[in-house]
C-alpha cells in the first residue's frame, strides 16, 4: 500500500497579504492585488502595473545581517517557511532533522540583485562586487537557507521549471516521502523579479497586460478582453508529512496529496500547444497517479494566466480529459487577483485550493465580464461560491512547455 502523505502547515507571501489569513480573506472577497509599479520608474514601459508585495518586513523573519546578503526571493521563501512550520507546530530537533527535507521552486532566482551588481561592476569595477553576490542569488539558496534556519538535514533541492516550478517541487517532495527518504518536506516556491530588465523582457514578448489605467481589472483570465498576464512576486510553503508521523505528533491535517502529473508540450519555447495536448497529458497522468476518474474532481484551480493563447489551450486540455463533465466542474483562476507569481504561482494556487476545501468556498475568477466563445466552461465568475469540495486539481504550466498537475483530497482517516 502506498505511503499516505498529508499537508500539515501553510505559509505564504503574496500581493494579497502576508500569511494565510490575510490571503484567504482577500481571495474569498474577490480582491485584486494589482496596482501601479512603485519599485522603479516604469513610465517608459508599455506595462506599468504589477502585483507588488506590500508591508513585508524581512526582519520579522530573518536576522538583518543575513537578510542583507540574500535576494528578496529568498526572504519570501524563509518567511513562508517560518509561517508554515509554525502553523504545523512541527519541532525540528537533532533527533529528527535528518528526516526533514526541503525542496522549493523558482523560475529565475535573484534577478534584482544581479541587476544591482551589474551596475556596480560597470560604475565601480569588479573589486566592489560583494563576496555574497553569488550565494545571494542562486535559486537553490532558497531551500538551502530554509534548511539552515531550521537545521533540516534531509533531502534538499531546487526545481527551476519556470511557472511550474513550485508545483513540481511539491510533487517531487511528495515522492521523496513516498519512497521513504524523509518523513517531512518543507516545500513550495518563491519569486521576486519585478525589475526593469524582467519587465522589459516580458513587454518585448507582448505577453503582459498594458491596461495601465485600470490595474485592478488587468488580470482577467478566460475573459474575451484579456490582453496578457500581470507580473507579480511572492511565494508560499506547505508542509508535507507522512501520515503516521503526522498523527503520532497530533498534527492538524489540512488535506492529503494523492496525485502528481508531469508532461511536456514539445511544441514551442513560450507558446502553449494550441490544442492543449501537453496540458491534457499532464492532467491525465495526475488522475492516473491518484487512481481517480475525471468525474471525481470537484474543483480545478486553473493555470489561467490571462493570456490569449494559454487560456484557450488550457480550456481545450480540460475538455479533452473531462469531456461533458468539464462543463460541470467549477474552474477558477486566482491569478485574476494575485497576478502571476511565476515560479511561486503553483504553491500559492495549491494553497488557495486546500483552503477552498477546508472552508467550503471556491475562489472566483474576477474581472470576468465578456465571455469568450473559445473559453466556455464554468469559471466561477466574479464572486466566490459556496460548495462542498472534496477533491481538487491544481494546474501549473511553464515556458519551455513544462507542465505540472497536483491533486489534493479531503483527508479521511
Amino acid at each position: 500500500m502506498a505511503t499516505r502523505v498529508v499537508v500539515t502547515g501553510l505559509g505564504m507571501v503574496t500581493p494579497l497579504g502576508i500569511g494565510v489569513e490575510e490571503n484567504w480573506e482577500a481571495v474569498s472577497k474577490g480582491k485584486s492585488g494589482i496596482g501601479p509599479i512603485t519599485r522603479f520608474d516604469a513610465s517608459s514601459f508599455p506595462c506599468q502595473i504589477a502585483g507588488e508585495v506590500k508591508g513585508f518586513r524581512s526582519e520579522d523573519f530573518l536576522a538583518s545581517k543575513d537578510a542583507r546578503h540574500l535576494d528578496v526571493f529568498i526572504h519570501y521563501a524563509v518567511a513562508s517557511a517560518r509561517m508554515a512550520v509554525e502553523d504545523s507546530k512541527l519541532r525540528i530537533t537533532p533527533k529528527n532533522n535528518e528526516r526533514v527535507g526541503c525542496v522549493t521552486g523558482s523560475g529565475i532566482g535573484g534577478l534584482s540583485t544581479i541587476e544591482f551588481y551589474h551596475k556596480v561592476l560597470l560604475e565601480k569595477g569588479p573589486r566592489r562586487i560583494s563576496p555574497f553576490f553569488i550565494p545571494g542569488i542562486i535559486a537553490n539558496m532558497a531551500p538551502g537557507r530554509i534548511a539552515i534556519e531550521f537545521g533540516a538535514r534531509g533531502p534538499n533541492s531546487c526545481v527551476v521549471t519556470a511557472c511550474a516550478a513550485s508545483s513540481h517541487a511539491i510533487g517531487e517532495s511528495w515522492k521523496i516521502i513516498q519512497r521513504g527518504a524523509a518523513d517531512v518536506m518543507i516545500t513550495g516556491g518563491t519569486e521576486e523579479v519585478l525589475t526593469p530588465l524582467a519587465l522589459g523582457g516580458f513587454t518585448s514578448m507582448k505577453s503582459v497586460s498594458t491596461r495601465n489605467d485600470e490595474p485592478e481589472k488587468a488580470s482577467r483570465p478566460f475573459d474575451r478582453e484579456r490582453d496578457g498576464f500581470i507580473m507579480s512576486e511572492g511565494g508560499g510553503i506547505i508542509i508535507l508529512e507522512e501520515l503516521h508521523h503526522a498523527r503520532e505528533r497530533g498534527a492538524d491535517i489540512y488535506a492529503e496529496i494523492i496525485g502528481y502529473g508531469m508532461s511536456s508540450d514539445a511544441y514551442h519555447i513560450t507558446a502553449p500547444d494550441p490544442e492543449g495536448v501537453g496540458a491534457s497529458i499532464c492532467m491525465k497522468a495526475a488522475l492516473k497517479d491518484a487512481g481517480l476518474n475525471p468525474p471525481d474532481i470537484d474543483y480545478i484551480n486553473a493555470h489561467g494566466t490571462s493570456t490569449k493563447l494559454n487560456d484557450i489551450s488550457e480550456t481545450k486540455g480540460i475538455k479533452s480529459i473531462f469531456g461533458d463533465h468539464a462543463f460541470k466542474i467549477p474552474i477558477s483562476s486566482t491569478k485574476s487577483m494575485t497576478g502571476h507569481l511565476l515560479g511561486g504561482a503553483g504553491v500559492v494556487e495549491a494553497t488557495y485550493s486546500i483552503l477552498a476545501m477546508r472552508n467550503g468556498l471556491i475562489p472566483p475568477t474576477i474581472n470576468y465580464e465578456f465571455p469568450d466563445p473559445e473559453c466556455d466552461l464554468d469559471y466561477v465568475p466574479n464572486k466566490a461560491r459556496e460548495a462542498r469540495v472534496r477533491t481538487i486539481l491544481s494546474n501549473s504550466f511553464g515556458f519551455g512547455g513544462t507542465n505540472s498537475s497536483l491533486i489534493f483530497r479531503e483527508f479521511v482517516p
